[in-house]
């Protein structure tokens, strides 16, 4: 019997022939990191309980700021400065409040590879199984055992297999494709588990279509989502690590999984999470008309450059409605720097969007992108329970359909754009 592609990752990081599922096995990590959330708790654990050595590798070692960046209240602040102090003092690498969103810059930097162990004080660093790379979020404790010793345990999961049945036909976008694959199996419908994603609209996604669909594996309750590396994404992780990436042993054909779901596509319709749970999924024609109030394009899910010439295809030449308040937010600095040379910066802010830095957003309860009482939003985002991004209404959506929804002044189905 073959084995799965996590348990092909956990068994060469444990240094066994082979796991099973159910088995709790010491695993290496190859990179270790800690967001501005959580990092000051990480900095804590290791200098009371590692005080003589606190860092297996610094080399595989970082700091990522992403949540509230930069930080606008005490707090943040203090927890911020407390992480800098103490990169500082051990040559730990730091990506500052300039850079982004941790997971994201860790592919941009070539540090999450095929193949590879990344842990992180973020509950969707699982978001790197887009590049077929183990992310696993983990709480301060863990991590800062991880910073210390190079090493965390793990129970080996079961393995759900999608096959994805169609193709994506516009105005469907890959975020359309992942709140069905969501709304499917409902919010605890993988808890525990990985999943591994098939079919020949998957091997067509590009990377940020990748990113957005592993990004709510979360949101199924699952560990992890894969999808199989292709040649393009190799290549440009090639040049991110600055060697060449090879493919990674996948999934054995006769690999045992705890089940099949078939996800079929076809004449798949843009979709929307209602407010309250992102597994509550319809069609947007269902709720089109809602009055809208603010729309957040961004976070880890929809905050590539990809995503933003979307929405800028949409806003070129229009208007965001009077009275709604329109916000993106891209990723990475690198996202930004892309949108500041292709001109789509300026495009958004003629049309009325407010840009800016790179960051997670509202979706961390950040500076911009939060909802206040009765304030209806369509967001790009991964969650929309009450209090995520405020205690407004939310519903999740794609760019296209964001857009469509600011110019409007309601939820509208987007067009298909020619």
């Amino acid at each position: 019997m073959g084995n799965t592609v996590i348990e092909k990752i956990i068994a060469a990081h444990s240094g066994r022939g082979a796991v099973e599922p159910g088995e709790i096995v010491w695993i290496e990590l190859d990179i270790r990191s800690a967001r501005d959330f959580g990092g000051a708790n990480v900095v804590g654990h290791l200098q009371r309980r590692f005080r003589e050595a606190p860092l297996a590798d610094r080399g595989r070692t970082a700091f990522t700021f992403d949540c509230v960046v930069p930080a606008n209240t005490i707090p943040y602040a203090e927890n911020q400065h407390i992480c800098r102090r103490f990169a500082r003092q051990h040559g730990v690498r730091l990506f500052d409040v300039d850079a982004g969103i941790g997971s994201h810059v860790l592919v941009e930097q070539g540090m999450a590879l095929p193949g590879t162990t990344v842990v992180g004080t973020d509950s969707h660093l699982n978001l790197l199984g887009a590049v077929g790379c183990f992310g696993q979020g983990m709480g301060d404790a863990d991590i800062a055992f991880g910073f210390a010793t190079g090493r965390t345990w793990f129970e080996v999961p079961e393995t759900i297999r999608i096959d994805v049945r169609g193709e994506l036909a516009p105005p469907a976008t890959a975020r359309d494709l992942t709140l069905a694959m969501v709304g499917q199996l409902g919010s605890k419908g993988a808890l525990g588990q990985a999943v591994e994603l098939y079919g020949p609209a998957v091997d067509r996604l590009n990377l940020a279509e990748r990113i957005t669909v592993c990004s709510m594996a979360t949101e199924m309750g699952a560990i992890i989502a894969f999808i199989r590396p292709d040649e393009e994404v190799l290549r440009l992780l090639s040049r991110r690590a600055g060697r060449s990436i090879e493919p990674m042993p996948w999934a054995d054909p006769d690999a045992r999984y705890a089940r099949t779901e078939v996800l079929d596509i076809c004449g798949l319709e843009p979709m929307v999470a209602l407010p309250g749970s992102p597994a509550n999924v319809v069609p947007v024609r269902e709720v089109a008309g809602t009055e809208v109030d603010s729309v957040f394009v961004g976070s880890c899910t929809n905050g590539r450059l990809h995503d933003f010439t979307q929405l800028a295809d949409v806003l070129q030449g229009k208007r965001v409605a009077a009275g709604v308040m329109a916000k993106a937010v891209p990723a990475t600095r690198e996202v930004m720097s892309a949108m500041l040379e292709q001109g789509l910066v300026d495009t958004l802010h003629a049309a009325g969007v407010i840009v800016s830095n790179a960051g997670c957003g509202g979706c961390a309860s950040g500076q911009i992108g939060m909802t206040g009482k009765g304030e209806v939003q369509v967001s790009t985002s991964n969650r929309n329970f009450r209090g995520k991004q405020g205690m407004g209404e939310t519903y999740l959506a794609s760019p296209l359909t964001a857009a469509a929804s600011a110019v409007a002044g309601r939820i509208t189905v987007p067009e298909v754009i020619t």
